[in-house]
């Protein structure tokens, strides 16, 4: 019987303790070939043992704790933290909550999706006992309420026809009001839905070709478990932080497309974002971008200094991380030692090893800096320093030899000059910046499916997705797999603050001025037109 068990198995544990017999496992073992259910599945249905059965050998074989449940046990903050659906939908039932860690009954332990959600939706760690189902069914009807076939999902719209409401409203754990909303993005060319949560209902709301429109309402119940769910299929992490986003595959007609998911925590419910998802393919070096000899001299100028801080400008943390990528695959790291903080960058072809930090406050990144500097390395990565000055201890870290790259959010070369010059008083932090890489991707339409603007309508002008001046967003079709881009070019300002450049920007009165400067020298491009700011001044001077 050894050749048909293993030590510790349900099998082992059940034949054991006298529960069974070897014909019983040989049995059992032919009714899991036969149906390819589960060997305790196979048993129960045998007629062997109860189902209490082989919950209490997996408690034993698991070592998980083995509870019996009644209503004293039974903690109701901790239940009130876990939505119906989600309690009925994985068999499970809140027992007491305790700091941040709450404790659950799950029919089936090893269920680690289920397991996930609660840890989603609650934000707590989460332990797991096994309980008897006809009691655990019984906690269920007590605490919930008796299970009501007639409960829908909540969503009201006059946009789709009744019975795919219906369907809809089915369906209580939010999967086909989801998959609803992504195809009726791409059947009707939206440029996304959001999920707006009010004080007791959630808006739905449709952007198209530069304006917004109620497509329908959510009731509240289900949308913590709506929640749960887009996180799951999204992939996205960092449940609590202020912002979060994920990607989501949809089948659609035979075909994936992939949504991005962007998340805000609010107070009434996370704010919710879905739109088509573009990926920024970035070639595999500075060398494959086609840039000017102009500014791949200004590459390795900035590189040869070895130390200072360097700046990277672009609108999108996705296109910041990109390119600190690019430059970092530049740069001779053999014998350096390069930390990054935070989780975006150092995804390129030479990874590096990356240091959490807390995001929410100033405080946190001058921790992180503090404590990384004592490690000794030669180049720190900043993904994101916000809108926000340089941490003075970069300054610093500068000025003890280290090379530090900094992200900032910033669109283009003028505002990026703008911002150095607002701080080129700073003596100490403006006499250790190296160099400014401004960057961003232009996407170019699909020719199969974009349109002129009619007369009279204007086009969108912003760089979405499906933002391009000039042209009316397309609708997307098969051929640029329903994003409405055929391909997409790179603009890059690489600009070294040294010598010259320095004296320029410390003495120069107005932005424009310092851009024909830098066109002039060949480090501009089309994010440097001057025409476009020789009106600007410098801000905050003073």
């Amino acid at each position: 019987m050894e050749t048909l068990v293993k030590a510790g198995a349900i099998g082992s544990v059940l034949l054991g303790s006298g529960m069974i017999t070897e014909a019983d496992i040989e049995a059992a073992l032919e009714e899991q070939k036969r149906t390819g259910c589960r060997f305790g599945e196979a048993l129960v249905r045998l007629g062997k043992i109860s189902q209490e059965d082989v919950d209490w050998a997996l408690s034993s074989q698991l070592n998980i704790p083995y509870v019996r449940l009644n209503p004293e046990m039974i903690d109701k903050c901790a239940v009130g933290m876990v939505p119906e659906s989600v309690a009925r939908k994985y068999s499970l039932i809140p027992i007491f909550l305790a700091g941040d860690e709450i404790s659950i009954a799950l029919a089936d332990p090893l269920n680690r999706e289920a397991i996930g959600v609660v840890e989603q939706i609650t934000g707590c760690r989460v332990t797991v006992s096994i309980p008897i189902m006809s009691e655990l069914k019984d906690m269920l009807d007590l605490f919930y309420g008796p299970a009501d076939s007639a409960k829908t999902f909540g969503f009201s719209s006059r946009v789709f026809r009744p019975e795919m409401l219906e369907a809809v409203n089915r369906d209580t754990g939010g999967g086909s009001f989801l998959d609803c909303m992504l195809q009726h993005i791409l059947e009707n060319g939206l440029r996304s839905i959001s999920l707006q949560p009010l004080a007791d209902s959630v808006s739905v709301v449709g952007r198209h070709r530069g304006s917004t429109v109620e497509i329908g309402r959510l009731a509240g119940e289900f949308y913590p478990a709506l929640l749960a769910l887009i996180r799951e299929r999204g992939k996205v992490r960092g449940h609590g932080d202020v912002s979060a986003k994920g990607v989501i595959g949809f089948n659609f007609r035979g075909e994936e497309v992939r949504f991005q998911v962007l998340i805000l925590n609010g107070p009434d419910g996370d704010y919710i974002t879905f739109r088509i998802h573009v990926p920024i393919e970035f070639p595999g070096n500075l060398g494959q971008m086609g840039l000017s000899e102009e500014k791949l001299r200004a590459v390795r100028e900035i590189v040869s200094a070895g130390q200072g801080i360097v700046l990277f400008a672009s609108g999108t943390a996705e296109e910041r991380s990109g390119i600190i990528d690019l430059f970092l695959g530049e740069y001779d790291t053999s014998d350096k030692t390069v930390m990054v903080l935070d989780d975006g960058t150092g995804n390129g072809i030479r990874r590096f090893p990356r240091i959490s930090f807390r995001k929410d406050s100033r405080d946190g990144l001058e921790s992180a800096l503090a404590a990384v500097l004592e490690h000794e390395p030669d180049m720190i990565v900043l993904e994101d320093i916000g809108c926000c000055d340089p941490p003075p201890i970069a300054a610093l870290a500068a000025g003890r030899g280290k090379l530090v790259l900094c992200g900032v959010p910033l669109r283009d070369s003028a505002e990026a000059l703008e911002y150095l010059m607002s701080h080129r008083r700073n003596g100490e932090l403006f006499s250790q910046i190296r160099g400014l890489v401004v960057f961003r991707a232009v996407m170019a339409p699909c020719p199969a499916c974009a349109r002129t603007p009619g007369a009279g309508q204007p086009a969108e002008s912003d760089n979405g997705p499906q933002g391009r001046p000039g042209l009316d967003p397309s609708q997307g079709c098969p051929a640029c797999g329903y994003t409405g881009i055929s391909g997409r070019k790179f603009l890059v300002d690489v600009i070294p603050i040294t010598g010259e450049t320095a004296k320029v920007l410390s003495s120069t009165e107005t932005v424009g001025e310092v851009l024909e400067y830098i066109v002039g020298k060949g480090y501009g491009s089309k994010l440097t037109d001057p025409a476009r700011t020789d009106s600007c001044s410098t801000a905050g001077q003073s």
